[in-house]
């Protein structure tokens, strides 16, 4: 995504894919400007999304606040691969009134197929 470190795709099992850079802070910049292209790319569609945040280094304040208004995602699955993505995700879950179901996860094929659950 122009702007932030980031890529952001729609799959053609119409699931959103979010993959941070490894080892990014994440500002309250970065966080706009993923949830602007995640609104633009859903076209108003409500999406199931896959966040990948393994090896996040850290979620501003401002940042975990943009995460906690509501988007064009239906439900999102954090995935992360170490204990402390697993901190940083308990810390969003925990701290952040989140608009749509979330939850964390170390297994792909587990998050996505939670994601594909109605």
């Amino acid at each position: 995504m122009q702007g932030i470190d980031a890529t952001l795709s729609r799959g053609a099992d119409n699931i959103l894919r979010l993959r941070w850079a490894r080892g990014i802070s994440i500002t309250e910049a970065d966080a706009r400007l993923a949830m602007d292209q995640v609104n633009k790319l859903c076209a108003g569609e409500s999406l199931p999304m896959l966040v990948d945040m393994a090896t996040t280094k850290a979620v501003s304040r401002g940042a975990r606040t943009v995460f906690g208004l509501p988007c064009s995602a239906s439900r999102i699955a954090l995935l992360g691969s170490s204990q402390v993505d697993k901190v940083i995700a308990n810390f969003i879950l925990g701290v952040s009134s989140l608009p749509c179901p979330t939850k964390f996860f170390t297994s792909e094929p587990a998050a996505l197929g939670w994601l594909k659950e109605r």
